[in-house]
């Protein structure tokens, strides 16, 4: 390489190492990407993470709600409160340099897309969004029954973080009737279904339940019919036997006493 070209690189690197400083500018994350549910009448709180270089600092922070599904033509989108002077109505307020919002008494018109911007004195900007949504109860549950594998599935539409359990004859079901899924939506059943399989689903605002019949568990009715009467005639042969050795012993016992009685006479 000849000097000319060796000078020509080095102009190169210089630049960009005199560009690189000005790029870094503020950053803005939330911790978790997934979306935040919330149960009506509560409080939404949000936390963003703010990172700046050194020696810069936060000169504004605004947070905004868009509803969300809407097209680019018809969205909404609403300013909630700006960090350091305005806010909304008083529902909004920002803590930590605006980098915590709460929004109180949480309702149905509040579910969106919620964006938290910021910016440097550099006046560099960075943005992160968070979708939120009203914590919905568990609704519609239902049974569906798979003939030809012996399995059932538990289905719910729309409730927010649901939980699912099983019960066969109103009692928890066990490694003896089937297998649960790992989510608990689905049961796999040792042998063709019988009798009565319920399905609970739940979350913190409340439960529901469906439950499906199937044929009577005829086989395990007929064994415990069969064992009382077993049981039964067991404890009539016992006392029949236990009478009949005391109607012996006593009647034994009477014909000695009658033949003790001439001899005394003598």
């Amino acid at each position: 390489m000849d000097v000319g070209s060796q000078c020509f690189l080095a102009s190169i690197l210089l630049q960009a190492f005199a560009v690189l400083p000005s790029c870094l500018c503020v950053s803005v994350r939330f911790p978790s990407q997934q979306t935040v549910y919330v149960v009506i009448g509560q409080n939404l709180v949000l936390q963003a993470e703010f990172e700046l270089p050194q020696e810069d600092h936060v000169t504004k922070v605004t947070w905004k709600r868009e509803e969300e599904g809407k097209s680019n033509s018809g969205k909404s989108i609403t300013t909630l409160a700006e960090y350091p002077a305005r806010s909304s109505g008083g529902r909004v307020t920002l803590d930590r340099g605006g980098s915590v919002m709460t929004l109180w008494n949480y309702q149905t018109s509040d579910d969106g897309v919620y964006t938290v911007t910021v910016w440097d004195q550099k006046g560099g900007q960075s943005s992160a969004r968070c979708t939120v949504h009203e914590y919905e109860a568990v609704h519609h549950v239902s049974v569906m029954v798979n003939v030809s594998n012996f399995s059932l599935h538990c289905m719910e539409t729309w409730g927010t973080e649901p939980v699912f359990r099983w019960l066969h004859e109103k009692v928890a079901v066990t490694e003896a009737v089937g297998r649960v899924s790992a989510d608990g939506t689905s049961l796999y059943l040792n042998t063709a279904p019988c009798g009565h399989f319920t399905c609970m689903v739940s979350n913190k605002l409340g439960h529901s339940s469906a439950t499906y019949t199937a044929v009577p568990c005829e086989r395990e009715a007929r064994g415990t019919a069969l064992a009382i009467v077993c049981l039964v005639i067991l404890l009539l042969l016992v006392g029949g036997l236990a009478f009949l050795l005391w109607r012996k012993r006593f009647g034994y016992s009477n014909r000695r006493e009658r033949l003790r009685e001439p001899d005394e006479d003598l």
